[in-house]
């Protein structure tokens, strides 16, 4: 008997610690300055970078292509339209990186795209989704500024 009495009162004190409503942490203002929907998300538009089909071009040329590849990325990301960006390791898919582009729509992110020298060269081809994430993903570049030593 006194067993059964102890497991009612560990599961009513179960019940109750559990029955209690949790502090919310939402933040309206931050919400509505990263446009975000009522889960906390947004749409975005997630870019795939394959290897192009541009193979004669020079180490020279590929050099200097990569380095206004890599101005026009801290470019847009300043700009506040990339959110994320980043190379994949070797892979034998041919996937190059990624852009995660804080645009909502294919047409807005294909102009994007096209300010990158790399692309335009074919070094690179972009293939564009619509994508719904946390509209927090934003954030992260404003974080990486304060973990990077370069």
């Amino acid at each position: 008997m006194k067993r059964l009495l102890l497991l009612f009162i560990f599961l009513v004190m179960n019940t109750i610690g559990f029955s209690q409503e949790t502090e919310t942490k939402y933040d309206e203002n931050l919400a509505k300055s990263l446009n975000a929907d009522e889960r906390g998300m947004k749409k975005y538009v997630f870019c795939l970078l394959k290897t192009g089909t541009n193979t004669t071009a020079s180490t020279a040329e590929t050099q200097k292509l990569f380095e206004g590849h890599m101005t026009n990325i801290g470019k847009l990301a300043k700009e506040g339209k990339l959110a994320v960006a980043g190379p994949f390791m070797k892979n034998d898919r041919n996937y190059r990186g990624i852009y995660i582009f804080n645009v909502e729509t294919i047409e807005d992110a294909e102009k994007l795209v096209a300010t990158d020298p790399a692309i335009k060269a074919n070094l690179l081809e972009a293939e564009l989704t619509l994508w719904y994430c946390t509209a927090a993903l934003q954030e992260t570049l404003k974080i990486h500024e304060k973990i990077a030593k370069k």
